[in-house]
């Protein structure tokens, strides 16, 4: 394995002037020759920012990843269920992480948080609950979208905005663009720690409905506790619909809005839908959004 070096400074214009730092390295090799998953989960929760800057000219190479903009400390999680590696002897990565996905593709984590405060203090060190997840080990076997660490600016992006330097190795071999894989990901709805409380409200546009069930386009969200807001999304999600929940029909009418008992029966497919879901607890499914996952508290929907 070839020592990983990585560039921070001078390449500071893209992305609305923030930094982008790049990272190479070659990856342990895998035993199956499997392929890549044709869709991962997105390895960022929240809001980002990201461009196709694989091979990208660095004083110390080309650029081995995709460079995704984050806040500092958002949530990172494993794009596909595997083994996780702490990698922590690398100066110019800091703190870094090695997926070993069941497929056979092996995916870098790099720049991982090392601050304790909420600005950059580099007091942190490359341990669980600062760069890794809490209470994640070296060596467990993770489930696809579940956290393995938190986006930071260590090793040689000092200073420079907080983001997770992604790579992916087919094979366990040499680097492959992961923008495509990123731009097909599925994205987390939230994130949040299994077994707390949370509730979501669902914004998009009718797929198809039952008495039972409600299946939607999603297009944007906010969760509670953590009040994130996630918007242009673009994910089909098929939701419980239980004997409680409330459906009404909501309607404008000059300045005001009136909303009447309805049946999901009448709801037609396009039509806009808010739904809030039931306060529960977080579970890996509910995050991911699978189906039957969430279930529904109140629908309003378009006339």
């Amino acid at each position: 394995m070839r020592r990983h070096r990585t560039t921070a400074r001078g390449v500071l214009l893209l992305l609305l002037g923030l930094g982008l730092a790049a990272a190479g390295g070659s990856a342990t090799a895998q035993t199956p020759p499997n392929k890549t998953p044709p869709k991962i989960i997105f390895p960022v929760v929240g809001p980002t920012m990201y461009s196709d800057d694989f091979g990208d000219p660095r004083p110390q190479g080309r650029h081995e990843g995709n460079d995704i903009m984050a806040p500092r400390k958002a949530a990172a999680v494993a794009a596909e269920s595997g083994k996780v590696k702490f990698w922590t002897t690398s100066a110019a990565a800091g703190c870094m992480l090695y997926l070993y996905g069941d497929s056979g593709t092996t995916y870098l984590y790099i720049h991982l948080n090392n601050d304790l405060g909420s600005g950059n203090d580099n007091k942190g060190k490359c341990v669980a609950g600062v760069a890794y997840a809490r209470g994640l080990k070296a060596g467990a076997h993770v489930q696809a979208g579940q956290q393995v660490g938190y986006v930071g600016d260590s090793g040689d992006a000092n200073g420079i905005h907080p983001h997770l330097h992604f790579e992916v190795h087919p094979n366990g071999k040499g680097a492959v663009d992961p923008y495509p894989y990123l731009q097909k990901a599925q994205h987390l709805l939230f994130s949040a720690v299994p077994g707390t409380p949370f509730a979501l409200s669902l914004t998009g546009t009718v797929v198809a409905a039952t008495p039972a069930k409600l299946q939607m386009n999603l297009t944007s969200l906010q969760a509670w506790p953590s009040n994130l807001k996630l918007t242009n999304l673009r994910q089909t999600l098929t939701l419980t619909v239980p004997p409680t929940a409330l459906v009404q029909s909501v309607a404008r009418i000059g300045g005001g809005v009136t909303a009447s008992v309805a049946s999901l029966l009448n709801a037609r497919k396009g039509a806009q839908v808010v739904v809030w879901t039931q306060p529960a607890l977080a579970t890996l499914k509910a995050q991911r959004g699978d189906d039957g996952a969430l279930s529904a508290a109140l629908i309003q929907l378009a006339p």
